[in-house]
């Protein structure tokens, strides 16, 4: 892992894909069978639009609560790319992924929905790995 998304990872349970490379790489290890994280929720924003700004503190605060859910942030100008290739057509779309699929996408800044979708969802996990 690059030193940078280390340092950032210290800090904050989000972690910034900043390139196709680095989207791969976190989505490959997910589905890798000996990874703890498989399951992974994904943020698309962008820097102008305010209503998935304001999503980032949420977004923080649940990737605190849920330690065992790898957390991404994709800036759709950063990486446009990744956000073509899985049809991410407004900001914000969360994602919620589990081994490489999409299992849940949500379009909109609706803090209860998303907070009822990831809880749904780290649920499922639990009961999936059980």
């Amino acid at each position: 892992m690059e030193a940078a998304a280390q340092e950032q990872q210290n800090k904050s349970r989000v972690v910034k894909v900043d390139s196709v490379e680095s989207w791969e790489t976190f989505v490959s290890q997910a589905n890798n069978q000996g990874c703890p994280v498989r399951n992974v929720v994904v943020h698309f924003t962008a820097i102008w639009c305010m209503p998935s700004v304001a999503m980032n503190p949420l977004f923080e605060e649940l990737a605190s609560a849920y330690p065992d859910v790898l957390f991404l942030s994709v800036d759709v100008d950063d990486v446009k790319d990744v956000a073509s290739k899985l049809e991410v057509k407004a900001m914000p779309t969360f994602l919620l992924m589990r081994e490489g699929a999409v299992v849940d996408k949500l379009v909109g800044a609706n803090p209860e929905e998303i907070r009822k979708r990831i809880d749904s969802f780290v649920q499922s996990i639990r009961v999936y790995v059980a």
